[in-house]
């Protein structure tokens, strides 16, 4: 197949990007409930081994998000001509890939493909990929803020919107109803939202997906520390620290932690400060929040779009929720 004529990469993050992290990091290592955002766990070291995480036996969600998406696209019910494809949060492009292949070739040639990720390695990488693989009308990389930011995207045309990978779990209820109130601003009547999420089920299977036995997930949670040292010319030693994840019943989540070891004290060389850390103290990295049916068909109400079908696994593990405006 031949690449796309029209193809583009925009990067409309905000200057001042790295003060801002450095004071983002800052404040989540001073709070009470030490915190740093699951978005730092995606160096390009930690990108591998989430990848090595994705094919480990106990790790279902990737396994089985990507068994629906195969035979996905006669199921969602619409004509793709003329369909703007929209992925939120794209990383490497394996699962629109999925997608793409299932669209016969002379639709293919109507399509426009958003890739839209805060990493500029990896839209610079799925357009690359995507380009190579796919005759497309056009395919336009955004390196952008996904959760919050829709002013770059195309308004008056139909749209299918695809946020794939659970990410929707890493959110807090507040940031989930700012999301979805945000993605229903700029759908219109018709548009479609793909939205895959992990699903409540057997607290011993969630689990094993966070605590594989080779100890994958937890190098990739220690290696957080290692992209926080980046950004804070902090010294931070992953050695220093157990990784815990457990599921909170109440909460309906997975919680990841790092447990300090010993009692510590971090420099910050770049402020010239210190972060105490008590033996036992714990710095929360990710929260997954896994969903029931009927609370997925409530998330829609933020956004005033209406929940169409539930696509699930055999296992009824994962599921890829429809909705519409």
């Amino acid at each position: 197949m031949t690449a796309a004529d029209n193809i583009s990469i925009q990067n409309i993050l905000p200057e001042g990007g790295a003060s801002a992290t450095r004071q983002e990091l800052i404040e989540g290592l001073r709070a009470s409930q030490k915190r740093i955002s699951p978005k730092y766990f995606y160096d390009r070291y930690g990108s591998k081994l989430f990848e090595q995480i994705t094919q480990l036996d106990e790790y279902y969600p990737t396994r089985a998000e990507k068994a629906i998406l195969n035979g996905l696209i006669s199921q969602i019910g619409i004509d793709f001509a003329n369909v703007d494809i929209i992925e939120l949060g794209s990383g490497d492009a394996s699962k629109i890939s999925i997608l793409l292949s299932q669209i016969p070739e002379d639709i293919l040639s109507t399509i426009s493909y958003y890739p839209v990720d805060i990493s500029s390695s990896a839209i610079a990488e799925s357009v690359e990929e995507i380009s190579s693989n796919y005759t497309l009308t056009g395919i336009r990389g955004t390196v952008a803020n996904f959760l919050n930011d829709f002013s770059y995207l195309p308004e008056n045309h139909r749209k299918v919107i695809c946020f794939f990978g659970s990410t929707i779990g890493n959110l807090s209820s507040d940031q989930v109803d700012t999301f979805m109130k945000s993605v229903g601003d700029i759908m219109q009547e018709g548009d479609i939202l793909l939205l895959g999420t992990d699903l409540v089920k057997d607290t011993s299977i969630i689990e094993a997906a966070y605590n594989d036995q080779d100890g994958v997930t937890a190098e990739f949670n220690k290696n957080i520390l290692r992209v926080v040292n980046g950004h804070l010319n902090s010294n931070f030693a992953p050695s220093d620290f157990e990784h815990k994840a457990g599921y909170n019943d109440a909460a309906q989540r997975i919680e990841m932690h790092l447990v300090a070891k010993t009692e510590m004290e971090i420099n910050l060389s770049l402020d010239q400060q210190t972060i105490h850390i008590a033996k036992g103290e714990t710095i929360h990295t990710e929260s997954s929040h896994k969903f029931t049916q009927e609370q997925l068909s409530a998330l829609g109400k933020s956004g005033d779009l209406t929940m169409q079908k539930i696509h699930s696994d055999e296992n009824q593990y994962f599921c890829i929720a429809q909705y519409t405006k």
